[in-house]
């Protein structure tokens, strides 16, 4: 799909159509994700920092278990 830079106010912005953003999954608000990969960029609604926090925390949570009985009481 061949997209178009146009001006937006002082900046630069792509339009993305309608079918992409059904594609996507995407709404107007919603956040999408520039990410470089060996062959050139790659737009995903892919959260990689969130991706590795919940890593993170479910590691923690198999670990200890005692700590989430103490957050939740």
């Amino acid at each position: 799909m061949k997209l178009k830079i146009t001006t937006i106010g002082n900046s630069a912005g792509v339009i993305l159509p309608r079918e992409l953003l059904a594609r996507l999954r995407l709404e107007k608000g919603d956040e999408l994700f520039a990410l470089e990969t060996p062959d050139g960029i790659r737009l995903t609604t892919y959260d990689p920092n969130l991706a590795r926090q919940m890593e993170v925390a479910e590691e923690v949570m198999r670990k200890d278990r005692n700590v989430l009985r103490k957050l939740a009481q």
